[in-house]
């Protein structure tokens, strides 16, 4: 029988969002406005061209990103997703044993990537729905490698500010690195940009994603903005190819489309407020969001809460025994949601 790693042995399976043909999908904190206008159109240039391999460097890309951001190339590295991202960065730094930070409950594959790369993770429990960045930072010894900073935070929807997360930085020792995942961060207002605040740190990578507000989600865009010694170490580590060149080429157009992607993100934020003024006139106890969901603390009755939206064609996620996380989607969406809400509220205790 062939050797299978022991730290793989009870390691749980990232688990998606349901896709269900014909609901609506509020499970995945994806854009619901489709592609950008100018993705869609250079897409359709390149069908053709798809034979071959992709630049694997991703050039074009990284040399868009550098003119977006105001840094030099060397400081940018991309993957499939910033998931991929993430891995790069722990493939650089941790050796087997070492310890890998982050709040919990925070993004669910950074226990399962800190696993893969021979890590040990160490969750430290959020506060209020927020991450502990003071227990955080006392959390570090001599074996942390890396830190992960979920900013906002998936699936509680909240932010640390500016003065939080610095002061963090200064306490964290410069052998330690600090991977600051934006994922969410066009969504979030006011907004701690980590790269304007610190990005000239030598311990610290900036994540972000074209899977969100760039409504790319299917074809796999992440880059980080970091040291440059840590950035080609990190570039070593990518899958071969990993970036295809639609994915490429796409996430060139969207950065071109900044003025579209910013009133996209100013829809859905003034949807997330109408949902969260609706649920909390429900009783709904629910943190402030500054991403493109909510999160409802619905402890143990969040599994039956998932499943009676899903009974009525709405897909939400259940994160059992904690909370349910609800993508802001389109408003005929979000209104059949919180008609679902309403009518869970009203139910009889025993039917929940």
């Amino acid at each position: 029988m062939v050797h299978v790693r022991s730290s793989l042995a009870g390691l749980r399976s990232y688990v998606p969002g349901r896709k269900v043909p014909g609901a609506a999908v509020l499970a995945s904190n994806e854009s619901p406005y489709g592609l950008l206008p100018g993705v869609a159109a250079r897409l359709a240039e390149l069908a053709g061209g798809l034979a071959r391999y992709p630049d694997m460097g991703a050039g074009r890309l990284v040399d868009a990103l550098a003119a977006h951001h105001g840094v030099a190339a060397g400081r940018i590295a991309v993957g499939a997703g910033s998931s991929e991202v993430c891995a790069q960065l722990l493939h650089t730094v941790v050796d087997p044993g070492s310890e890998v930070v982050f709040g919990w409950r925070s993004f669910e594959a950074y226990p399962i990537l800190t696993a893969v790369a021979g890590g040990v993770a160490v969750r430290v429990p959020l506060r209020d729905h927020a991450q502990d960045l003071p227990a955080m930072a006392a959390a570090v010894t001599g074996r942390t490698r890396l830190i992960f900073v979920c900013n906002p935070n998936n699936p509680t929807s909240t932010a640390v500010g500016a003065r939080a997360l610095r002061d963090f930085a200064d306490r964290v020792p410069e052998h330690v690195l600090i991977v600051v995942d934006e994922a969410y961060r066009e969504y979030a207002d006011p907004a701690a940009d980590a790269l304007d605040l610190l990005g000239d740190r030598p311990n610290v990578a900036v994540v972000r994603t074209f899977s969100k507000a760039y409504a790319l989600a299917g074809l796999r865009v992440g880059y980080c903005v970091g040291p440059a010694d840590v950035i080609a170490q990190a570039r070593k580590t990518q899958i071969p190819f990993s970036v295809t060149a639609l994915a490429q080429e796409a996430a060139v157009a969207a950065l071109l489309d900044r003025a579209e992607v910013a009133r996209r993100c100013a829809l859905t934020v003034a949807e997330r407020e109408r949902v969260t003024r609706e649920l909390r006139a429900l009783g709904h106890d629910l943190p402030s969001s500054q991403a493109n969901f909510v999160w409802l603390p619905l402890g143990r009755d969040s599994d039956a809460f998932a499943a009676h939206c899903l009974g009525e064609g709405v897909v939400v996620r259940a994160f059992p025994g904690e909370g349910v996380r609800v993508t802001i989607g389109l408003p005929e969406e979000n209104s059949a949601f919180l008609a679902l809400a309403e009518a869970w509220a009203s139910a009889p205790t025993s039917r929940k």
